[in-house]
């Protein structure tokens, strides 16, 4: 049986260690990535007591309860100790019955009867930084060749927030909103200030002209943030800091890439050689959901 549990119904502990044991095991599930990327607007679906769960972020629009996935959340979905496709198919049913749906990303454990669209993304698994080197593309690793010169004058730093914030707003990139960079900020912040958050720099001739944002938890490093001053784009700095993080971190850590459905991301992704990991989605139009909306109405379906 499936049932809904409104935010301050959900018994956490029963959470933490459900998605603790559970095959899918995600950072982006955890109460605390939870709260701070959807504001605590955020269901969860459970199945008998807590043997599987599916925490189901919303917005609210017009007064109107719209399940939406937040920023900087890539997956969430259905968390089992087995991955069970019968078990999903239940879970997908009723989220579609009982919401209105904008956009919801499961995770790549999960599988389907019902077919579904699909995303990419791309992990490295832990393994000695040597291995994961040499696996490395011919193009990657002449990246990482710099220059006599650049290696003089360049340097890695970690960063604090403040640091980082004025380096985004003067460089940040696909958020086409104010709103949207603002939030990006405001979660950035929060993630730093509970130390799940580093900030990585590559400096030339005392400059930042690369940034990445990190995410560690679960024994995963998330690269949730890659920014770059156009104007340094071809020294790959960007690789260079992807390389540091990697290797300081891969011998324990999976590193999470957190997309690549962009064919430039992609491509720049897959110079590491990592393994490609599709997970699925629902994505609806607005003229979807003003369809539905009608016809969740008339069979008074909407969920508060």
């Amino acid at each position: 049986m499936i049932r809904r549990v409104k935010y301050t119904g959900i018994d956490f502990k029963k959470y933490a260690d459900c998605l603790e044991n559970s095959e899918q095991r995600k950072y982006s599930a955890s109460k605390t990535f939870l709260d701070i990327t959807t504001d605590k607007k955020w269901d969860l679906l459970v199945y008998n007591d807590y043997e599987a769960v599916m925490p189901v972020p919303f917005i609210y629009k017009n007064g109107i309860k719209i399940v939406h996935n937040p920023l900087m959340c890539q997956q969430l979905g259905i968390f089992s100790v087995k991955d069970d496709q019968k078990i999903n198919e239940k879970f997908l049913s009723f989220l579609q019955k009982n919401y209105l749906i904008r956009v919801y990303y499961f995770n790549e454990t999960n599988s389907f009867e019902t077919k579904l669209s699909s995303k990419k993304n791309f992990i490295l698994y832990a393994d000695d930084y040597a291995n994961v080197f040499t696996r490395y593309s011919p193009k990657r690793k002449r990246k990482l060749r710099l220059d006599a010169e650049v290696i003089e004058n360049s340097e890695i730093k970690e960063i604090s927030y403040l640091e980082a914030k004025e380096f985004i707003e003067q460089h940040v990139v696909g958020l086409d909103k104010e709103h949207d960079a603002l939030a990006l900020l405001k979660t950035l912040e929060a993630f730093y200030s509970l130390k799940h958050l580093k900030f990585s720099a590559f400096y030339y001739h005392h400059e930042i002209t690369n940034m990445i944002a990190t995410y560690s938890d679960y024994h995963t490093i998330a690269l949730l943030g890659n920014f770059n001053n156009k104007k340094y784009i071809k020294m790959a700095g960007a690789s260079v800091l992807i390389d540091h993080v990697i290797k300081e971190n891969i011998g324990n850590c999976v590193f999470d890439f957190e997309g690549g459905n962009l064919p430039s991301i992609e491509e720049f992704f897959r110079g590491f050689r990592p393994e490609l990991k599709p997970y699925s989605v629902i994505e609806n139009s607005k003229k979807v959901l003003v369809r539905d909306y009608a016809s969740f109405v008339i069979r008074g379906k909407i969920l508060g």
